[in-house]
């Protein structure tokens, strides 16, 4: 494709979601770049801009129709792109939005240089009539490896792909498909060009990770076991796993047995009232999550903790918001990622009746921040004085730099260039003004 201009053609990416669709992105953006396309910046005219989009909430969907908005200003002429889980659900709303030439289901995406070469030669140019590519969610049996390349010192390993759950809020099976992965040993060969690249810390990411093994047989167990066995990589992290696939068996692993597993748990909450959770169709009670948190604090009392909660779901009142809040309050963790219901097309919520007004999601939502704020506090003044690893960044900022310790505290250290993308023995001594902690090189 365009060999003989004098100049090679641009593309754009940008990522709505979570940082699974950052390893599907960047999968994505090699096709392009290994066939001389040459990336640039979103917010700079391109010939082709990639939208990889997330339908979690209505504030995604909106996201996805204001960038589309931004780059035709930016370059009316520009071939636009749709891809990811609202291109899966919503195509025909899609393909209405002015400046959009084709959009992408989840069996298509990653086809997207494909579907370009094939309409297209010489200088790209904006379709005549808009295309869609999907099909049925039903229909979808494909797993695409992916991965993130685009920083230095970390990358996003794709493990997992779609969910067999049916919590009453999520789009997710509607847009991802069922739960399917690569072969424990096709997974490695992943890792190893990971570690080829340089990368020092993967973390691992899915749908519902816990869920590996449902397509080939094996399971996670075994995948992190075989992951802990690959040169070259020097730190895992496991992005978040549903607690009740949460065994002790992978606790006892990845805090006591491994060597390159770190002591960071991101699990899923979403409510600490029983019949919440009933209403949610979770697979657990807050029993059952208190116990895997006791379980991971006792084999690793540093450990860090990050639990996903959801405020304002149908039916939450007072009485059960504050279950929510005492049983994360008296709860061994070091952070919330709090996130605020909101209603999605062909859910079992969309049609409940019992919906929780606006501003009392706000005031819940501030409550649990603060919260937030208060553990995470707590987390850091735990660790002070203590001696970790600590993986440094490029990242520079007023003559900082920046990295994470194994647990997951973020440090700072005045800049040293010989230390970008290496691991360092600090220790840490206090905390700065920017809410990190202060750290000395040993």
């Amino acid at each position: 494709m365009n060999t003989s201009d004098l100049r090679p053609q641009t593309v754009a990416f940008h990522t709505l979601g979570c940082k699974f669709n950052f390893s599907e992105t960047s999968t994505i953006a090699r096709s392009f770049t290994e066939n001389g396309f040459v990336k640039t910046a979103f917010n700079k005219p391109a010939d082709v801009y990639v939208l990889n989009t997330c339908s979690v909430t209505d504030l995604a969907d909106k996201k996805c129709r204001q960038a589309v908005r931004k780059v035709v200003r930016l370059n009316p002429h520009a071939f636009v792109a749709v891809v990811g889980c609202y291109a899966q659900l919503k195509p025909n709303e899609i393909v209405q939005i002015p400046g959009v030439d084709i959009v992408l289901g989840v069996n298509e995406k990653f086809k997207l240089f494909e579907h370009i070469r094939k309409h297209q030669s010489g200088e790209i140019k904006k379709l005549e009539v808009p295309e869609m590519h999907g099909c049925s969610i039903d229909e979808v049996e494909r797993f695409d490896a992916a991965f993130s390349s685009g920083d230095r010192t970390r990358s996003f390993l794709k493990v997992q792909d779609g969910c067999d759950y049916a919590c009453t809020y999520c789009t997710i099976p509607l847009a991802r498909g069922k739960s399917r992965n690569a072969s424990i040993s096709n997974t490695i060969k992943q890792a190893q060009k990971i570690a080829a690249q340089g990368f020092k810390e993967v973390i691992l990411t899915g749908v519902n990770i816990g869920d590996f093994g449902r397509s080939t047989g094996e399971n996670f167990t075994n995948l992190v076991k075989a992951l802990d066995e690959v040169e070259g990589i020097e730190r895992y992290r496991i992005s978040s796993i549903e607690p009740n696939l949460l065994t002790n068996q992978i606790i006892e692993f990845t805090t006591r047995e491994s060597k390159k597993f770190l002591p960071h748990f991101h699990i899923p909450l979403q409510s600490g009232s029983h019949q919440i959770l009933k209403r949610m169709k979770r697979r657990y009670n807050p029993d059952m999550f208190r116990k895997r948190v006791e379980q991971i604090k006792s084999v690793s009392p540093q450990a860090f903790i990050g639990v996903d909660v959801i405020i304002g779901f149908p039916g939450e009142t007072d009485e059960l918001f504050q279950e929510t809040y005492d049983f994360l309050d008296n709860l061994d963790i070091s952070f919330l990622h709090v996130f605020t219901y909101s209603d999605r097309p062909n859910t079992p919520t969309w049609d409940m009746t019992d919906k929780v007004q606006p501003s009392v999601k706000q005031k819940r939502s501030a409550a649990l921040h603060a919260l937030s704020d208060k553990k995470h506090r707590q987390f850091y003044v735990q660790n002070l004085g203590s001696t970790a690893p600590v993986l440094f960044e490029e990242q520079r900022k007023a003559g900082k730099m920046f990295g994470f310790t194994d647990n997951y505290v973020k440090v700072e250290i005045d800049y040293q260039a010989n230390l970008v993308n290496k691991i360092a023995d600090i220790r840490l001594t206090e905390i700065s003004e920017s809410g990190n902690v202060v750290a000395e090189i040993l």
